[in-house]
């Protein structure tokens, strides 16, 4: 009787008091709202274009049709073009702007005059759950790799904390455009990620610093009391909104970005090698009702990519980098390749500002390997390893990654197959404007770092 009289006083109280209309949740809040402004546009026509459109599809003397920032046709021979400028890309190849899910940019400077903690802000060491850290307020929007990656063809990148921390904070979507403060290049209405990291960095940290867990088992126990302390913090909230207490609960900037995460606010990136590792957190994530937006690096994801696909979890991959730690000797060049046929959302990464100048190339490599192992992609499937797949894993794919109809305006002219080491950029277009073009400086954004610099050989 007891027992029942306990469960009843919720809804009793429910009964007595209304809801909080005006209650916003603290974990729901952004204090640092996106700014971004287009630059200046006018309507364009890509016309006579080999165009790869994200989506599978290839389109041979295509047409691509701008207005407004937006996509509005897409095919050959398009007729309705109103007063569009005309861009004749006969011979060139045409795709949607190149995405970088896994970025540090604006946190490991170019140009870096070393890389260790003192001249980066990569990682806040503290603490394995520094939840409470947004890479946003570290980052320096005049670092030089923007504007590299941006003549490399990205349109969009996701700067991530570092993997020190086993919970390392929120991520951002960003931009690459010119600006002065962090807000200008915030890709307006793209939500938040979560970095977690497992294995070698957080444990090795632990151990170094005295600050975590020193264990694999560790990290685990860890992760699984951070998440039980988050539900309790994000039932009392809820309680409290729903009139059912008083006084609203005393506010915890951890447990704010983790009720997030529970509630599924904020998607997770979570930097895992090792297969076996990333079966542990897919068994976490189904404990805490938890998504998993990608993992990446994942060495060893080629070894359970059944599971992956079944999971709906996206991976993002290097091209060749193996070996360079105990828990990387199990990487593979067709890791791309292998994940692909296996029906997996793959992608490749940065995690370097000299590899986000060139993407296209390392997906060009991941697909040669593949080759070599008899899985045949062509390039059609393979830039959505650049474009939509990231773009889904974000949760943008409704806005950008395909050429198609209503999406934005973010758009790649090669100068030949984007897949071939000879080929560059010609221009580069973020939301309908030329945001780079390779054959006029006035369109070459510079950092404030290279004022003064003149001559500089441009491929």
């Amino acid at each position: 009787m007891l027992a029942l009289a306990v469960l009843l006083v919720p809804a009793a109280m429910a009964r007595k008091r209304a809801p909080r209309a005006e209650v916003t949740l603290p974990f729901a809040v952004d204090p640092n709202p996106s700014s971004y402004r287009p630059l200046p546009r006018t309507d364009t026509i890509i016309t006579h274009a080999t165009v790869l459109d994200g989506a599978g599809q290839r389109i041979d003397d295509g047409d691509v049709l701008i207005r407004d920032g937006r996509i509005v046709a897409v095919g050959k021979a398009i007729g309705d073009r109103g007063n569009a400028t005309v861009i004749d890309a006969r011979g060139r190849w045409v795709t949607p702007g190149v995405i970088d899910i896994h970025s540090h940019n604006g946190t490991y400077v170019v140009p870096l005059t070393s890389i260790d903690e003192k001249s980066s802000d990569i990682s806040e060491l503290t603490d394995a759950n520094v939840a409470d850290t947004w890479i946003e307020s570290a980052i320096n929007p005049q670092d030089t790799a923007f504007y590299r990656a941006l003549e490399g063809g990205v349109t969009t990148l996701q700067v991530l904390p570092g993997s020190s921390p086993i919970f390392g904070g929120r991520s951002v979507i960003l931009k690459p455009v010119p600006a002065t403060i962090v807000a200008a290049m915030k890709f307006p209405g793209a939500r938040q990620g979560m970095k977690m990291a497992c294995g070698e960095n957080p444990k090795s940290q632990g151990a170094e610093s005295g600050r975590g867990p020193t264990s694999r088992q560790g990290e685990v126990a860890f992760i699984r009391k951070a998440f039980l302390s988050a539900q309790d913090y994000a039932r009392q909230w809820e309680r409290y909104a729903r009139g059912e207490s008083a006084e609203p609960p005393q506010r915890d900037l951890k447990n704010d970005t983790l009720a997030a995460v529970l509630r599924g606010d904020i998607a997770i990136n979570w930097h895992c090698y090792r297969a076996d590792e990333m079966a542990t957190m897919i068994g976490l994530a189904h404990e805490f009702n938890l998504r998993i937006a990608t993992f990446h690096h994942a060495a060893e994801a080629y070894k359970i990519a059944p599971l992956l696909q079944k999971e709906g979890i996206c991976v993002a991959v290097w091209a060749d980098w193996w070996g360079f730690k105990m828990e990387a000797n199990d990487g593979i060049r067709e890791n791309a390749a292998i994940l692909d046929a296996a029906g997996n959302c793959v992608m490749m990464h940065s995690d370097s500002p000299l590899m986000g100048q060139r993407l296209n190339i390392e997906a060009a490599k991941a697909a040669a390997a593949g080759r070599r192992a008899g899985i045949a992609l062509p390039p059609e499937r393979v830039i959505m390893w650049l474009t939509s797949n990231p773009a889904r894993a974000l949760g943008l794919g409704d806005r950008i990654g395909t050429i198609a109809p209503g999406r934005n305006a973010d758009i790649v002219i090669w100068s030949g197959d984007p897949f071939s080491i000879f080929t560059r950029a010609d221009t580069v277009f973020i939301d309908g404007a030329v945001a780079y073009d390779r054959r006029d400086p006035a369109r070459q954004p510079r950092s404030d770092f290279e004022l003064g610099r003149t001559g500089e050989a441009r491929p």
